[in-house]
């Protein structure tokens, strides 16, 4: 069970209760602020497309509480497993076979390719266990902008469109690391925090 205070329980219990009932929700994570919806409720899905300016044909991040929830909702061989011990929890979004059925084909638009992340701030993970069902999670901007930093950012950048903005700040300026691990060897699509040079050497166990 994730220890979390007082405000941080208030404030996801809510912005549960919002994501539950088909809202789109703001919160910290360890690098910028994120917007959320629940991952297989689609009217939720296109309100975050309208919400966020976003083209339909851009995937979104599935996000999770725990590393040891993947495999529920994508492929894993043991050179994935390596990588996600290695650096899940973390700043890393990996891009993996979807398991079938587990993902609606909407999300990864029939690409059966779905990119998983799992913070580490307190307030992205509290959110996702009291939610206690996965989010699809971009930075929280309108599209081509600049993601929001900190709670009052988002608020300036939406203003009324969201259901629940939860308060606070992102831990960093950098997006997560975006590594394909879908093909015979690691390929950094987005670099981040985390190198493709760690990442291979993890992969094949050098």
């Amino acid at each position: 069970m994730i220890k979390y205070d007082p405000r941080i329980n208030e404030e996801a219990a809510l912005a549960s209760e919002k994501l539950r009932k088909g809202g789109v929700v703001a919160f910290p994570t360890e690098t910028v602020m994120g917007l959320g919806v629940i991952y297989n409720d689609r009217s939720a899905y296109d309100r975050l497309n309208k919400v966020k300016e976003r083209p339909e044909d851009k995937p979104y991040t599935l996000m999770l509480a725990y590393k040891e929830d993947i495999s529920k909702y994508a492929v894993i061989d043991e050179a994935t497993q390596r990588v996600i011990d290695a650096f899940m929890p973390g700043s890393i979004t990996i891009l993996v076979n979807v398991k079938k059925n587990s993902v609606p084909a909407y999300v990864t638009h029939n690409t059966n390719v779905i990119g998983i992340r799992i913070p580490t701030n307190i307030e992205a993970r509290v959110l996702l266990e009291m939610t206690g069902i996965p989010l699809l999670v971009p930075s929280a901007n309108k599209s081509g902008s600049k993601p929001a930093l900190n709670s009052d950012e988002v608020k300036q950048i939406f203003g009324q469109e969201l259901d629940f903005v939860m308060s606070g700040k992102a831990r960093g300026e950098v997006p997560s690391t975006i590594v394909d691990l879908t093909k015979e060897s690691p390929k950094v699509v987005r670099p981040g925090p985390i190198s493709e040079e760690e990442i291979v050497k993890v992969w094949f166990n050098k």
